[in-house]
């Protein structure tokens, strides 16, 4: 149930920020202090729902670029062209991506995603 959760917020901060910046260019995100400032809102998000997942559900769900949000996570906290850099990486690249491989493994492995109880091992 946990894993679901925390796929279900990732999932839903990567729809939100493929919405906020649809058709948007690199010059145009990054002089747009609104959109920008919800976007790494979300990014920043992700990345710390990503790097608390189980390792084996990373395990699991290999194709899911996992070292590129711990990555981005570490690059958002540099002084800018880096920070920029990786934040339009994320938009462009790791979130398009991301989504995805989300709903190839709702798909092929729904079991990852369903809220029900988890059933006490032995009982």
């Amino acid at each position: 149930m946990l894993n679901a959760s925390l796929l279900s917020i990732i999932e839903e901060a990567c729809i939100t920020v493929l919405t906020l910046t649809e058709g948007l260019e690199e010059d145009e995100f990054l002089g747009s202090r609104l959109t920008r400032a919800e976007v790494t809102r979300q990014v920043k998000i992700m990345t710390d729902i990503a790097a608390r997942l189980p390792p084996q559900t990373c395990s699991i769900m290999a194709e899911v670029d996992w070292d590129g949000w711990a990555a981005t996570a570490r690059q958002l906290d540099e002084p800018p062209p880096a920070a920029d850099e990786a934040m339009w990486f994320a938009v462009r690249s790791l979130i398009p991506a991301t989504i995805m491989w989300l709903r190839v493994y709702r798909k092929n492995q729904p079991e990852l995603f369903e809220f029900a109880p988890e059933v006490a091992q032995g009982r």
